[in-house]
Protein backbone atom coordinates (compact mmCIF):
# COMPACT_ATOMS: atom_id res chain seq x y z
CA UNK A 1 0.00 0.00 0.00
CA UNK A 2 2.83 2.51 0.69
CA UNK A 3 4.49 2.31 -2.52
CA UNK A 4 1.48 2.53 -4.52
CA UNK A 5 0.89 5.54 -2.58
CA UNK A 6 4.52 6.88 -3.34
CA UNK A 7 4.43 6.07 -6.77
CA UNK A 8 0.46 7.70 -7.03
CA UNK A 9 2.49 10.69 -5.16
CA UNK A 10 5.55 10.84 -7.45
CA UNK A 11 2.81 10.53 -11.29
CA UNK A 12 1.14 13.41 -9.50
CA UNK A 13 3.88 15.77 -9.00
CA UNK A 14 5.09 14.87 -12.54
CA UNK A 15 2.65 15.77 -13.81
CA UNK A 16 2.41 19.31 -12.26
CA UNK A 17 6.35 19.79 -12.80
CA UNK A 18 5.61 18.87 -16.80
CA UNK A 19 2.21 20.95 -17.21
CA UNK A 20 4.04 23.79 -15.90
CA UNK A 21 7.32 23.89 -17.43
CA UNK A 22 5.58 23.51 -20.64
CA UNK A 23 2.76 26.45 -20.61
CA UNK A 24 4.86 29.02 -18.36
CA UNK A 25 6.07 30.92 -21.28
CA UNK A 26 2.88 31.80 -22.53
CA UNK A 27 0.67 32.17 -19.57
CA UNK A 28 0.55 35.86 -17.96
CA UNK A 29 -0.68 33.71 -15.07
CA UNK A 30 -1.45 30.27 -13.95
CA UNK A 31 -2.63 27.97 -10.90
CA UNK A 32 -0.93 24.47 -10.24
CA UNK A 33 -3.76 22.93 -7.80
CA UNK A 34 -3.13 19.32 -5.83
CA UNK A 35 -5.62 18.08 -3.75
CA UNK A 36 -7.33 14.98 -1.78
CA UNK A 37 -10.95 13.57 -1.09
CA UNK A 38 -13.76 11.57 -0.78
CA UNK A 39 -16.05 10.09 -3.82
CA UNK A 40 -19.44 8.28 -2.62
CA UNK A 41 -19.56 6.10 -5.39
CA UNK A 42 -22.55 5.40 -7.78
CA UNK A 43 -24.74 2.42 -8.47
CA UNK A 44 -26.01 1.08 -12.02
CA UNK A 45 -29.41 -1.02 -11.63
CA UNK A 46 -30.35 -3.45 -14.63
CA UNK A 47 -33.87 -4.80 -14.13
CA UNK A 48 -33.43 -5.82 -9.80
CA UNK A 49 -30.06 -6.16 -10.39
CA UNK A 50 -27.25 -3.80 -10.25
CA UNK A 51 -23.44 -3.03 -10.49
CA UNK A 52 -21.61 -0.81 -7.87
CA UNK A 53 -18.60 1.63 -7.58
CA UNK A 54 -17.80 1.55 -3.78
CA UNK A 55 -16.53 5.21 -2.01
CA UNK A 56 -13.32 5.91 -1.69
CA UNK A 57 -10.71 8.00 -1.88
CA UNK A 58 -9.53 10.42 -4.67
CA UNK A 59 -6.23 12.44 -5.43
CA UNK A 60 -6.69 15.60 -8.20
CA UNK A 61 -4.26 17.79 -9.78
CA UNK A 62 -4.68 20.86 -11.90
CA UNK A 63 -3.35 22.86 -13.94
CA UNK A 64 -5.48 26.36 -14.80
CA UNK A 65 -4.35 29.09 -17.23
CA UNK A 66 -5.99 32.47 -17.28
CA UNK A 67 -7.00 33.45 -20.51
CA UNK A 68 -9.64 36.67 -19.16
CA UNK A 69 -9.68 38.32 -15.87
CA UNK A 70 -11.02 35.31 -13.39
CA UNK A 71 -11.31 32.81 -16.30
CA UNK A 72 -8.81 29.67 -15.94
CA UNK A 73 -8.44 27.11 -18.76
CA UNK A 74 -7.93 24.07 -17.03
CA UNK A 75 -6.41 20.40 -17.23
CA UNK A 76 -7.42 17.93 -14.73
CA UNK A 77 -6.18 14.17 -13.47
CA UNK A 78 -7.74 12.69 -10.86
CA UNK A 79 -7.46 9.20 -9.72
CA UNK A 80 -9.88 7.17 -7.79
CA UNK A 81 -9.33 3.48 -6.25
CA UNK A 82 -12.25 1.56 -5.44
CA UNK A 83 -14.15 -1.30 -5.24
CA UNK A 84 -16.51 -2.81 -8.28
CA UNK A 85 -19.60 -4.44 -6.35
CA UNK A 86 -21.93 -7.47 -8.48
CA UNK A 87 -25.75 -8.35 -7.22
CA UNK A 88 -27.19 -10.30 -9.85
CA UNK A 89 -29.86 -12.91 -9.24
CA UNK A 90 -27.88 -15.22 -11.86
CA UNK A 91 -24.43 -14.37 -10.94
CA UNK A 92 -24.44 -13.24 -7.71
CA UNK A 93 -27.37 -13.67 -5.21
CA UNK A 94 -26.08 -11.50 -2.54
CA UNK A 95 -23.59 -8.47 -2.96
CA UNK A 96 -20.42 -9.32 -3.74
CA UNK A 97 -16.91 -7.68 -4.59
CA UNK A 98 -16.42 -8.61 -7.86
CA UNK A 99 -12.92 -6.68 -8.82
CA UNK A 100 -10.76 -3.49 -7.58
CA UNK A 101 -11.49 -0.61 -9.83
CA UNK A 102 -9.24 2.30 -11.00
CA UNK A 103 -10.85 5.23 -12.30
CA UNK A 104 -8.24 7.18 -14.55
CA UNK A 105 -9.87 11.01 -14.90
CA UNK A 106 -8.17 13.32 -17.98
CA UNK A 107 -10.23 16.32 -17.97
CA UNK A 108 -10.42 19.84 -20.00
CA UNK A 109 -12.50 22.73 -18.88
CA UNK A 110 -12.63 25.90 -17.58
CA UNK A 111 -13.37 27.80 -13.79
CA UNK A 112 -14.97 31.84 -13.44
CA UNK A 113 -13.20 32.47 -10.04
CA UNK A 114 -15.44 34.85 -8.04
CA UNK A 115 -13.70 38.51 -6.19
CA UNK A 116 -10.50 36.65 -6.96
CA UNK A 117 -8.41 39.34 -5.32
CA UNK A 118 -9.99 39.14 -1.99
CA UNK A 119 -9.05 36.60 1.17
CA UNK A 120 -11.95 34.07 0.37
CA UNK A 121 -12.68 33.10 -3.50
CA UNK A 122 -15.63 31.38 -4.27
CA UNK A 123 -15.35 29.38 -8.02
CA UNK A 124 -18.19 27.34 -10.42
CA UNK A 125 -16.22 25.42 -13.24
CA UNK A 126 -16.99 22.13 -15.66
CA UNK A 127 -15.10 20.13 -17.25
CA UNK A 128 -15.31 17.49 -20.30
CA UNK A 129 -13.08 14.18 -21.06
CA UNK A 130 -12.45 10.64 -20.40
CA UNK A 131 -12.95 8.10 -17.76
CA UNK A 132 -10.65 5.14 -18.17
CA UNK A 133 -12.62 1.96 -16.09
CA UNK A 134 -9.82 -0.87 -15.09
CA UNK A 135 -11.06 -3.51 -13.27
CA UNK A 136 -8.16 -5.34 -11.32
CA UNK A 137 -7.80 -8.44 -8.61
CA UNK A 138 -11.04 -10.00 -9.93
CA UNK A 139 -12.75 -12.23 -7.31
CA UNK A 140 -12.45 -15.74 -8.26
CA UNK A 141 -15.14 -17.03 -6.30
CA UNK A 142 -17.37 -15.14 -9.25
CA UNK A 143 -15.38 -15.38 -12.13
CA UNK A 144 -12.04 -16.64 -13.61
CA UNK A 145 -11.98 -14.46 -16.83
CA UNK A 146 -10.21 -10.46 -16.73
CA UNK A 147 -12.32 -8.03 -17.07
CA UNK A 148 -11.80 -5.32 -19.76
CA UNK A 149 -10.55 -1.81 -19.16
CA UNK A 150 -13.18 1.03 -20.83
CA UNK A 151 -12.64 4.27 -21.72
CA UNK A 152 -15.49 6.43 -22.19
CA UNK A 153 -16.70 9.97 -22.20
CA UNK A 154 -17.09 12.07 -19.07
CA UNK A 155 -17.92 15.36 -17.93
CA UNK A 156 -17.89 17.53 -14.06
CA UNK A 157 -19.26 20.50 -12.56
CA UNK A 158 -17.50 21.62 -9.33
CA UNK A 159 -17.96 24.64 -6.95
CA UNK A 160 -15.87 25.69 -4.03
CA UNK A 161 -14.17 28.19 -2.04
CA UNK A 162 -9.92 29.17 -1.94
CA UNK A 163 -8.60 30.59 1.28
CA UNK A 164 -6.01 32.73 0.28
CA UNK A 165 -3.40 32.44 2.74
CA UNK A 166 -0.94 34.63 0.92
CA UNK A 167 -0.85 35.81 -3.42
CA UNK A 168 0.82 32.53 -4.28
CA UNK A 169 -0.61 30.06 -1.65
CA UNK A 170 -4.31 29.47 -1.16
CA UNK A 171 -6.07 26.38 0.62
CA UNK A 172 -8.63 24.96 -1.71
CA UNK A 173 -12.46 22.92 -0.34
CA UNK A 174 -14.30 21.68 -3.38
CA UNK A 175 -17.06 19.54 -4.20
CA UNK A 176 -17.77 17.93 -7.54
CA UNK A 177 -19.80 16.02 -9.27
CA UNK A 178 -18.73 13.58 -11.85
CA UNK A 179 -20.86 12.22 -14.57
CA UNK A 180 -19.28 8.84 -16.34
CA UNK A 181 -21.35 8.17 -19.73
CA UNK A 182 -22.49 4.42 -20.67
CA UNK A 183 -20.05 3.22 -18.05
CA UNK A 184 -20.89 -0.29 -17.08
CA UNK A 185 -20.42 -3.54 -19.65
CA UNK A 186 -18.64 -6.62 -18.04
CA UNK A 187 -19.00 -10.36 -19.05
CA UNK A 188 -18.73 -12.50 -16.31
CA UNK A 189 -18.00 -16.13 -16.84
CA UNK A 190 -16.24 -19.35 -15.84
CA UNK A 191 -17.11 -19.19 -12.00
CA UNK A 192 -18.57 -21.92 -9.76
CA UNK A 193 -20.45 -24.64 -11.49
CA UNK A 194 -19.59 -22.69 -15.04
CA UNK A 195 -22.15 -20.15 -14.25
CA UNK A 196 -21.83 -16.96 -16.27
CA UNK A 197 -22.81 -14.33 -18.33
CA UNK A 198 -23.10 -10.98 -20.06
CA UNK A 199 -23.94 -8.03 -17.94
CA UNK A 200 -24.25 -4.81 -19.92
CA UNK A 201 -25.46 -1.65 -19.06
CA UNK A 202 -25.57 1.32 -20.78
CA UNK A 203 -26.33 4.56 -18.24
CA UNK A 204 -24.82 7.91 -17.60
CA UNK A 205 -24.71 7.83 -13.86
CA UNK A 206 -23.49 10.35 -11.05
CA UNK A 207 -20.87 10.49 -8.51
CA UNK A 208 -20.68 13.08 -6.26
CA UNK A 209 -16.95 14.19 -3.54
CA UNK A 210 -15.45 16.29 -2.02
CA UNK A 211 -11.95 17.61 -1.26
CA UNK A 212 -9.20 19.83 -0.16
CA UNK A 213 -5.41 20.67 -1.07
CA UNK A 214 -3.56 23.46 -2.05
CA UNK A 215 -3.62 25.73 -4.65
CA UNK A 216 -0.57 28.08 -6.42
CA UNK A 217 -0.29 30.87 -8.27
CA UNK A 218 2.32 31.69 -9.92
CA UNK A 219 2.50 34.76 -12.89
Amino acid sequence: MKTTLQLKALHLILFLICAGVFFQSSAQEFNITADYGYQFGTKLKYGGNYLKAGDGGYLTATLGIETAPDLMAELTYMRMDTELFIKDFLISPNEQRLADLTMDWIQLGATNYFNSGSEVTPFFGGTAGVVILSPNNENTDITTRRLNSTTEFAFSFKGGVIFNVSDVVGIIIQGDLLFPVSWGGVYVGGGPGGIGGGVAVSSTTIMGGLKGGLVFTLD
